[in-house]
């Protein structure tokens, strides 16, 4: 399985509600998302009439892509995820060597993937400020990614102290004073490292380029240290690359067999073919990152030794003259003093003659 390592990208491929209540379709979903070479493939588990109620409106995007008049408990009720598939479906991801990841929206959800022993929680953008739901998550002891869609840098700070209070109490806080509490304590701030990841997002399906704000993401690295990465919404593939580019460690990204299938979030997720072009471009650019040390690479010796000029003679220089400037130029040789070298052999003897072109051995 390939759990998160903090010295690769970790990639997660999100199904999401897009298996439309079909088995079929969630297990070929797995299917795509190996092929594709994710390292995880992330479903949903939900009790829909627990998640939303009966009046809730759909989102703005949701009434897009859906039928206008529906609930937004009516649509849930058709994506909810059956108990019943979540274990052959996590056995069967094991078996294409990825894995399977599910996240938690009410407490019974989350106490059922707790058995499943999965190797993180990931807490979805709606959840960041239910603050007894986020507890009950940390308590897990699991690495947790927090998604930070529709968020203050407030509010992931206060999501923040509230993994660190469930990290170090086996009680839930009496209030919120208990909490900072204990977040005003370095060590208790120190548990987060390693543990936590913070995803940027924009919760808008898809997200329009203007409102991706990815220097956002910065700002989260810059103001709790610790690794982030980005929850992409857009169309394409272009910002998750970006991401990376600026030092993402997760990128989750929303894939579909078909965008043209009905639901709230195919419009907004790459086929098959898309996901694993990105995953192949997010690999190759995680190679071509680096270690940041400024040094020749291997490949670069032999075009060092050919590319680079040394001093020779600019004419023919007879034996025991006094050099002039005139008299010396670079070119390349392969061997012999650096172009550096030129400025101070003028005024000095040479001990024999020299043709042009020729290297200058004092």
């Amino acid at each position: 399985m390939k759990h998160y390592d903090r010295d690769a990208v970790y990639v997660i491929a999100e199904a999401g509600v897009n298996h439309n209540g079909d088995r079929e379709l969630a297990f070929a979903l797995v299917d795509a998302a190996a092929a594709a070479g994710a390292d995880a493939v992330k479903f949903q588990t939900f009790i829909a009439a627990r998640l939303a109620s009966k009046e809730v409106p759909k989102a703005a995007y949701q009434k897009s892509s859906t039928d206008e008049a529906e609930s937004q408990l009516a649509m849930l009720s058709k994506l909810e995820l059956p108990r019943a598939w979540h274990v052959d479906l996590q056995s069967y991801a094991r078996q294409k060597g990825i894995d399977f990841l599910s996240t938690a929206f009410d407490s019974d959800s989350l106490a059922f993937l707790c058995d499943l022993e999965m190797p993180l929680f990931k807490v979805p953008s709606g959840e960041l400020t239910n603050g007894p739901l986020l507890w009950q998550f940390a308590r897990t002891g699991k690495k947790l990614i927090l998604s930070t869609g529709m968020a203050t840098l407030s509010e992931v700070e206060q999501a923040l102290a509230i993994v660190a209070h469930a990290l170090e109490f086996s009680s839930e806080p009496a209030d919120m004073d208990d909490v900072w509490r204990c977040w005003s304590h370095q060590e208790s701030r120190a548990r987060l490292q390693g543990h936590v990841v913070l995803l940027h997002c924009t919760s808008q399906y898809p997200t329009p380029w203007g409102e991706v704000n990815l220097r956002a993401m910065d700002t989260l690295a810059t103001a709790f240290g610790l690794d982030v990465g980005y929850s992409d919404h857009t169309k394409g593939s272009l910002v998750s690359i970006a991401a990376v580019a600026r030092g993402a460690r997760v990128i989750e990204k929303h894939f579909t067999l078909d965008r043209s299938l009905p639901g709230p979030d195919h419009l907004a997720s790459l086929e098959p073919e898309e996901l694993k072009t990105m995953i192949d471009d997010i690999r190759a650019l995680q190679e071509a990152l680096g270690d940041g040390a400024k040094a020749p690479q291997a490949s670069e010796w032999d075009t060092r030794k050919a590319a680079r000029q040394q001093v020779v003679a600019a004419c023919d220089i007879a034996e025991g003259t006094l050099l002039k400037r005139e008299q010396l130029t670079t070119a390349r040789s392969g061997q012999g003093l650096p172009p550096t070298a030129l400025w101070a052999l003028v005024g000095r003897r040479v001990g024999r003659s020299y043709n042009a072109g020729e290297i200058i051995e004092l």
